[in-house]
């Protein structure tokens, strides 16, 4: 099977060909019996069934149900008392990154507790993300088109990539899938490096102005875009060749988590993008 660019997927047991089955160590690991022995058939029907389709859209719907009520009230809230804003972000944001990171380095991604919780603190964050750059940005009147306009956008690249998968408009071939990781990786260390710069007031306090809403930031935004939206092919093959593979049921909210790491992603980059062009 072929590596996704998506850290969430990656960290999903493996084994010389590919995911689930959950080959014999990775099987063992986990908790079910190895396919090569007699009792695999009677425990794998005593501790789950195979992943199917519907898991991955009812694990996913209930994940995304989660978020958005979160971000609904946290968006109240901050409306309601601007100076909540920084606070509510702040522990979404940094929450749902240890969650994240639990979930991937001691492997619980497929743990419902943490999905959810993930989806609840990014809730957080993008409601206040979003009255705080919306509002900023294009004033009180307009923020709910922007908005509104993020949120389409956002489910529109992600509809419009799931098409382009499934009709094979576009191969997920592991040279893809190698310059889809090194371009994120070359954003993220671009990301890091504005941070720290913009720490020390360099270029105004913009960084390498990646953050700003000039030509630099509207491009490095459009890049972001684009990687996320690529990143959903190879998430896509990766949860078909679990489903293939008969991965265990309560596979499908990993499945969940990792397409939620990605959707937060792209809306807030599409969010962003909006906001550069409005100032425009």
């Amino acid at each position: 099977m072929r590596e996704t660019s998506n850290p969430v997927f990656r960290s999903l047991p493996r084994q010389q060909g590919g995911y689930a089955q959950f080959g014999a160590g990775t099987a063992q690991m986990q908790g079910y019996p190895a396919p090569g022995y007699a009792p695999y058939q009677e425990g794998r029907a005593r501790v789950s069934r195979p992943m199917t389709i519907d898991d991955v859209v009812t694990k996913t719907g209930i994940t995304l149900a989660v978020l958005t009520a979160t971000a609904v009230i946290s968006y109240v809230l901050t409306k309601l008392n601007p100076a909540l804003g920084y606070p509510l972000a702040l522990i979404g944001g940094l929450g749902g990154f240890a969650l994240v990171m639990v979930a991937i380095f001691a492997r619980k991604q497929d743990n419902p507790a943490i999905v959810l919780s993930y989806a609840a603190l990014e809730g957080l964050l993008l409601g206040a993300f979003s009255f705080v750059l919306a509002n900023f940005s294009v004033g009180s009147a307009n923020a709910g088109a922007l908005i509104g306009e993020a949120i389409l956008g956002t489910l529109g690249v992600f509809f419009g990539m799931l098409v382009v998968y499934k009709t094979g408009a576009i191969r997920v071939t592991p040279r893809f899938t190698r310059m889809l990781v090194a371009a994120m990786i070359g954003v993220v260390v671009l990301m890091l490096g504005n941070l720290v710069l913009s720490l020390f007031h360099f270029g105004g306090g913009e960084g390498l102005g990646l953050r700003s809403a000039g030509p630099i930031g509207i491009i490095f935004s459009l890049v972001c875009i684009a990687i996320a939206a690529f990143s959903f092919l190879i998430d896509f093959d990766a949860a078909d060749q679990m489903i293939r593979a008969g991965a265990p049921d309560r596979a499908a909210w990993g499945v969940a988590l990792g397409l939620t790491v990605t959707l937060v992603w792209l809306y807030m980059e599409i969010l962003r993008l909006l906001s550069y062009l409005q100032n425009d």
